[in-house]
């Protein structure tokens, strides 16, 4: 199957939780994302950053079985976006945290607001300035919680950011606990905030690659008529 012009379904399966080992099993995001990228099989494709490929996977398996579906016309867009600038990591991470602390239960808010900080740090430190300055809206979200963020201050006050661990730890689990605080928040549709979560991490990641249309070579209306049936099946 050639990259540039990979075969579109008639009707894209449903996506459904967890990892399949083939698509007669079902389909994840990015297992999907894979098929249209022309890799082979997988939810760990190298087509897309792996912090984006993270959010988009853990959005897909917290989202509600009804509010699923709507994520599969998302999928071209995660396709081609990778980089090694870890403006990516921190941003991601940030925005993840800055969307789910103030609708999190009090008992996230902490890591939440530790995660914020951190982020903020990483940023400073790769900008060479001051690491107290933090951006309006950091400042506005951790406003909003503030006996978490004097214990995230007080927390992190000795931390230095360590780059490759931010990388390798400190990214990954921000983004896990803002996504289960998401889904798990006391609001009227978590699923909408789950996908702002993934839709804002395309857009920063297509910022800081300079890659902002899909490389898969996906016919944005073909896909979108593709996806319509399954939405309309679930009501969307």
């Amino acid at each position: 199957m050639p990259k540039a012009q990979p075969h579109l379904p008639d009707i894209v399966p449903v996506l459904s939780r967890g990892k399949h080992r083939n698509p007669r099993k079902g389909a994840c995001f990015m297992e999907l994302a894979s098929y249209l990228a022309g890799e082979r099989w997988s939810d760990h494709p190298a087509c897309t950053h792996p912090l984006l490929a993270s959010v988009a996977r853990l959005v897909n398996d917290h989202t509600s079985d009804r509010g699923r579906p709507r994520l599969a016309e998302l999928i071209p867009s995660v396709i081609g976006l990778t980089g090694d600038d870890l403006h990516i990591d921190a941003f991601i991470s940030l925005r993840c945290a800055t969307i789910a602390l103030p609708i999190a239960a009090a008992d996230r808010q902490r890591v939440l607001a530790v995660s914020v900080l951190v982020c903020e740090r990483v940023l400073a430190r790769l900008d060479e300035r001051p690491g107290d300055r933090l951006s309006p809206d950091s400042e506005r979200v951790l406003g909003t919680a503030p006996q978490a963020t004097q214990w995230a201050d007080r927390f992190t006050s000795n931390l230095g950011p360590r780059l490759a661990a931010f990388r390798r730890q400190a990214a990954p689990l921000a983004v896990r606990c803002a996504v289960e605080a998401a889904a798990q928040a006391m609001i009227s549709d978590p699923d909408v905030m789950l996908r702002k979560m993934l839709v804002e991490s395309v857009e920063i990641c297509a910022v800081w690659t300079g890659k902002g249309a899909s490389t898969a070579g996906v016919d944005d209306a073909a896909w979108a008529e593709a996806c319509r049936p399954t939405m309309a099946a679930n009501g969307r």
